[in-house]
């Protein structure tokens, strides 16, 4: 049996988001490939969304987190997202230079 790549759905299952390798240079990328890697983005009824927002319409779309997705649609809860994303960019940069600088 082949390998299955990340847009394999298991059979009889429903796929609800697919992923897009932003470095394939073939990938038909709306967006910067620099932005579309620095932060997650989601498209969502035709709309690009990025942030604290994208990480939203993911979590509308994937069962367990809809309900966080949901109450993301009160710009409290979105902003308080927003926040989070990116302090966890911050975390994500710091934790990928080190990375770096250890492996050299």
């Amino acid at each position: 049996m082949p390998p299955r790549n990340r847009d394999d759905a298991a059979p009889g299952s429903c796929r609800a988001f697919r992923f897009v390798d932003a470095t394939d240079v073939d990938a038909n990328c709306p967006i910067n490939r620099a932005e579309l890697q620095a932060r997650i983005h989601a498209r969502e009824d035709g709309m690009i969304l990025s942030g604290g927002a994208g990480f939203a319409a993911m979590g509308r779309a994937t069962p367990l987190l809809r309900p966080l997705g949901l109450a993301a649609r009160y710009p409290w809860v979105l902003l308080l997202l927003e926040r989070s994303h990116r302090g966890f960019l911050r975390i994500r940069t710091r934790r990928q230079r080190l990375a770096q600088g250890a492996i050299r």
